[in-house]
C-alpha cells in the first residue's frame, strides 16, 4: 500500500535484517561517518550485493531522518510503495492485448519520476519499470507529484537497464527508444504490438549502448529549434500516442 511520507528503520541490527529480509524495499542505506567501516562490514557487502546505495552522513543527517532515538548511527530509508517482482508481473500479462510499459534510464528528479507515473497510470500503461541505480526511488517527493497515482499502477526495480531490456524482449516486447537519432517520428511509429518505451534523462539521454539493443529508435517532432523536451513531458506523450493507436485500453 502506497504511503504519503517517507519511513525509515533505524539500528544497526534492524537495518541488517531488513537487507537480509527485504532488499528490494529498501531505497538508500544512511550510515553515520563516524563509524569505522571495518565494524559494519556485512552491512556494506549486503548493501553491494542487492545494489542498496550505502551512503556516510554526518550525525545531523542521520537525527533529521529519524529525531531523538536509539539509531547507533544506522539507517534504512524504506519505499513508500512496494515494488512489484518482474516475472510475477509478466505472469498477469495478456500479450494479445498489446501491453505497454515506459522503462527508464537515468530519472534521478523525483518530480519528473512522479509526474511520469502519473501521466503513465493516466493513459493506462501496464508498468513503469526502473532500475536500482542513478534513478529516484519512490519516496514521498515522488508519491506528492504524482498525485497519489504512484500506487496505481505496477512500479518494478530491476538490477539494470540492460537486463531489463533481455528480459522484456524473451517476454515478447519489442524495445522502442526514445531518441533524438530515430529516423521515425512517434506519429509514424506502429505501436500495436507488446512495446517497451525506452526513456533517458534530458541530461544524457538514453546511453549509446541501450540505444543500440532497441528494436526501434523514434523521435517526438519538434518546431522552432527545439532540442529537447523534458523527460517526463516525453514519457507522456509516448504513452499517450500508444492509448491513441489502442483505444480499447482506454477506459
Amino acid at each position: 500500500m502506497a504511503k504519503s511520507e517517507n519511513f525509515f528503520i533505524y539500528g544497526r541490527n534492524p537495518v541488517e535484517e531488513a537487507l537480509q529480509n527485504q532488499p528490494a524495499e529498501i531505497d538508500k542505506i544512511y550510515v553515520k561517518n563516524n563509524i569505522k567501516p571495518s565494524s559494519y562490514q556485512n552491512i556494506s557487502e549486503l548493501a553491494s550485493t542487492n545494489d542498496v546505495p550505502l551512503v556516510k552522513v554526518p550525525g545531523p543527517k542521520i537525527f533529521s531522518l529519524v529525531g531523538k532515538v536509539n539509531d547507533q548511527g544506522f539507517v534504512a530509508q524504506m519505499s513508500t510503495v512496494a515494488y512489484t517482482p518482474f516475472f510475477d508481473w509478466v505472469e498477469t500479462l495478456i500479450m494479445s492485448n498489446n501491453p505497454a510499459v515506459l522503462l527508464l534510464q537515468g530519472i534521478e528528479d523525483p518530480h519528473n519520476f512522479g509526474a511520469i507515473l502519473r501521466s503513465a497510470a493516466a493513459a493506462g500503461m501496464d508498468a513503469v519499470i526502473i532500475p536500482m541505480q542513478n534513478q529516484a526511488p519512490v519516496n514521498a517527493t515522488v508519491f506528492k507529484t504524482s498525485a497519489g497515482t504512484a500506487g496505481r499502477i505496477p512500479v518494478i526495480r530491476i538490477h539494470d537497464i540492460n537486463q531489463g531490456i533481455k528480459d522484456l524482449t524473451a517476454t515478447g516486447f519489442s524495445i522502442v527508444g526514445l531518441d533524438g537519432s530515430g529516423k521515425k517520428s512517434l506519429w509514424e511509429a506502429d505501436l500495436h504490438k507488446p512495446v517497451a518505451f525506452l526513456v533517458g534523462s534530458e541530461g544524457e539521454g538514453i546511453h549509446p549502448e541501450n540505444l543500440k539493443r532497441c528494436d526501434e529508435v523514434i523521435h517526438i517532432p519538434m518546431q522552432n529549434n527545439v532540442e529537447s523536451l523534458n523527460a517526463s513531458v516525453s514519457a507522456a506523450l509516448v504513452s499517450y500516442e500508444w492509448m491513441r493507436q489502442n483505444p480499447a485500453t482506454d477506459s
